[in-house]
């Protein structure tokens, strides 16, 4: 069972191109949304950043079924130990 990871972020973010690499580099695969061309992502990543559009905010389902993780601007590391949870 693996969980899921959501990216959502722009195309001009070098964050979100850093953390990008460092999933495909260690097969995590995930879906990324640009919140530029999508309203509802931008608004989900407002809420959940205190009214800002900050990218890459990051959601993770845990594999084992726990309560989904919502992290900005995570390290790799991160997004690993919210997997695994």
């Amino acid at each position: 069972m693996v969980g899921t990871v959501t990216m959502y972020s722009t195309t001009w973010c070098g964050y979100c191109r850093r953390l990008k690499s460092q999933m495909e580099r260690e097969g995590i695969s995930y879906t990324e949304i640009n919140i530029e061309q999508d309203p509802e992502s931008a608004a989900f990543v407002e809420k959940v950043n205190n009214g800002n559009q900050t990218v890459p905010t990051v959601l993770v389902a845990p594999a084992g079924g726990g309560e989904d993780v919502v992290m900005t601007n995570p390290s790799l590391a991160q997004v690993k130990q919210a997997l695994a949870a």
